[in-house]
This record gives structure tokens, C-alpha cells and sequence, in this order.
């Protein structure tokens, strides 16, 4: 099981992703989270990105993509992974077929979600985080991070969707009813095909 789970922040990937890994047994390579844990930890990948982070940047090609290759190639990932956060750009996107190939994905999933309800869910995030908010967590940073998904991240779907199996999902239904379309899509139509 090879997943890409993409949609604007704030779409519910990062939920979706944990509970499609724990139904399959495979990992979450969450970008966000992966590069969270290094400014945190304080690595010289962490210093080198924080800033562009806070500011609702995107990272850059080459350190982003050398990050996923690495994970999508080691042992825990042999059996599959899910994505979330990756690829960004078509730039990523061609990385990431070259270290798999052409036909490795078992499915792209989009989340959909308007912006609107986008704002109002990073707001209550914010709200419900109990003192760890992400550095991310807020209106500003959030009208960023749309800005540079519209400008580079929409532009991969229309690469996928030639490619790989890819399916939009409304992400605006209950977290459950996204995960039981995802686990059907997952079971009725793109796992036959790997």
C-alpha cells in the first residue's frame, strides 16, 4: 500500500493518514511532522528550515525530497507507506516517481475542503492545543500556506491524475465517513490495480 493523501491545510490529512497506517500496518511520513520534530530537536535540518516554516513557506525542493526517498526507501516502509504533505510541487512529484517508478502508487487521494472551514478548523486547533500550538497554527500563517498551495500543490493533482489511481474525497463530512470512503476506495478499486 503505497497512499498519497493530499488537500490544503487543515483538510484532515494528518487524521486520516494515522488511521489509514493503523488499519494497514504501514508508516505516516507527515513531511510537517517530520520536520516539526527537527526544528524542535534543534538539528541543523531544524535551524536551516524554522524560519520558512513560521512563515508559511514551503521547504525547498531538494531538502523535502532527499527527506522522503530516504524514508519511502528504508526497511519500515518495505510494506507500504502513506504520504501526507508530499510531494508539493510537480518538481517532488517527478522525485518521488523516479525513486519508485511509474506505476508504484496505489492510489492519490484528495481531500477537499473550501477555505473557509479551513480557517475556522485551524482556529479551533489552535484553540483546543492546550499550549502546544503549532508555530503554523494561525490565521496569517494559514493565508500563506493556501497562497503557496494554490500556486504549487493543486497543480499535482493534475499531474497524478494520468498517472496514478486518484480520487477527491469532500473532506468536509464527519473524520469517520472520510475514512470508511477512503477504506472503500482503497479496498474496492486501487488495490486491485498494484
Amino acid at each position: 500500500m503505497k497512499l498519497i493523501l493530499m488537500g490544503p491545510p487543515g483538510s484532515g490529512k494528518g487524521t486520516q493518514a494515522k488511521r489509514i497506517c493503523e488499519r494497514f500496518d504501514i508508516p505516516h511520513l507527515s513531511t510537517g511532522d517530520i520536520l516539526r520534530a527537527e526544528v524542535k530537536a534543534g538539528t541543523p535540518l531544524g535551524l536551516s528550515v524554522e524560519a520558512t516554516m513560521k512563515a508559511g513557506g514551503l521547504v525547498s525542493d531538494d531538502i523535502i525530497s532527499s527527506i522522503v526517498v530516504s524514508r519511502v526507501r528504508s526497511p519500515e516502509a518495505q510494506n507500504g507507506f502513506v504520504l501526507d504533505g508530499f510531494p508539493r510541487t510537480i518538481a517532488q512529484a517527478l522525485v518521488l516517481e523516479q525513486a519508485l517508478g511509474f506505476d508504484a502508487l496505489t492510489a492519490v487521494i484528495e481531500l477537499v475542503v473550501p477555505e473557509e472551514e479551513l480557517y475556522d478548523r485551524i482556529c479551533r486547533r489552535a484553540a483546543e492545543s492546550a499550549g502546544v500550538q503549532r508555530a503554523d497554527d494561525n490565521a496569517q500563517t494559514l493565508r500563506l500556506r493556501l497562497k503557496a498551495y494554490r500556486a504549487e500543490t493543486l497543480s499535482v493533482s493534475d499531474f497524478y491524475r494520468p498517472r496514478s489511481p486518484f480520487f477527491m474525497i469532500d473532506g468536509l463530512a464527519a473524520p469517520d465517513e472520510v475514512t470508511d470512503r477512503i477504506l472503500q476506495i482503497l479496498q474496492d478499486d486501487a488495490v486491485e490495480q498494484t
